[in-house]
């Protein structure tokens, strides 16, 4: 990777973790004063360990240990003078969960335009044969369905806007239902407008719910279902409902969200975050061209 794009992506991430630990320390409980500790300085800042994992995102790397030991170690050491161990990189990696949650959050996530799209994708942690044999994440993945069959892990449910950003996601168990999260009104406090999904996000109490709030849910019909009117604008933004696919086949194959050989829950959550990180900073992605919809739009009408 350039090196320029290195020193970008970490200058972001340590003016945020500045301030960070500056708005930390005025919540911290007071700690017991008769305990004396020590507070060495780590070899690897939460910057520079964020940084690392936001590379082997953006990077063709599929391996975090080989990535780690073999192109971090060894070609990026002007960067990144004070390398540790990769057993003690691993542990570094749950210290600074809270700081890259909270940077993707506040720093890194899209704004609403007023064409949103929202989908599940399941992220598997094993095969399904062997969910019982799993102990990882024992008591908390479950089994569910997706249009693929029956999986064993997690489901991350996504919006995005008609640029391909991501304002808001939610990670639930595998058996919870695609409408669960509409009905929670933090997770679409900042939606607005329409928003298109798929058949299993019909319902006609959602659609009424989300209405009140200015949300437009828009959906196809089953064939069990009597046909209504619907808009030109709204049947042509479903036509380009699978612009949330394209995003989430990047996150996948791209950013590498989904793996199966995680050791623990935390680094499970670690490489979710940095890989959705890591397509914020994606110089293209995939995009809606919304003159061209109105341009149809008005063909039609005309």
């Amino acid at each position: 990777m350039n090196t320029d794009k290195i020193t970008e992506i970490f200058c972001l991430i340590d003016d945020f973790s500045k301030e960070f630990e500056e708005v930390k320390k005025d919540h911290i409980l007071s700690e017991n004063t008769t305990i004396k500790r020590r507070n060495r300085r780590f070899a690897l800042s939460d910057s520079e360990v964020i940084t690392i994992l936001i590379i082997f995102h953006l990077g063709q790397f599929r391996n975090l240990k080989h990535y780690y030991l073999f192109y971090v170690q060894k070609h990026l050491t002007n960067e990144f003078p004070n390398t540790v161990s990769y057993n003690r990189f691993v542990e570094f990696q749950k210290k600074a969960l809270v700081p890259m949650v909270i940077f993707l959050k506040m720093c890194c996530l899209g704004d609403c335009t007023g064409i949103s799209f929202i989908d599940s994708t399941p992220l598997k942690v094993c095969h399904v044969k062997r969910e019982k044999q799993h102990k990882v994440f024992k008591n908390m993945a479950n089994k569910g369905q997706c249009s693929m069959g029956w999986f064993f892990g997690f489901k991350l449910h996504l919006v995005i806007n008609d640029r391909g950003e991501i304002p808001d996601f939610l990670l639930t168990q595998a058996n919870v239902d695609d409408r669960e999260p509409l009905k929670n009104k933090n997770f679409h406090d900042n939606i607005f407008g329409k928003l298109v999904g798929d058949k299993g996000y019909i319902s006609k109490s959602l659609f009424e719910q989300l209405f009140i709030d200015g949300i437009h849910l828009i959906t196809k019909i089953r064939k069990n279902m009597k046909n209504c009117l619907m808009h030109i604008h709204d049947k042509i933004l479903l036509r380009k409902r699978a612009l949330i696919e394209t995003v989430n086949d990047e996150l996948k194959n791209i950013c590498q969200i989904e793996h199966t050989r995680h050791r623990s829950f935390e680094n499970f959550l670690a490489n979710l975050i940095s890989g959705l990180t890591a397509y914020c900073f994606l110089d293209k992605k995939p995009s809606l061209n919304t003159d061209i919809i109105d341009n149809k739009q008005i063909t039609n009408f005309a």
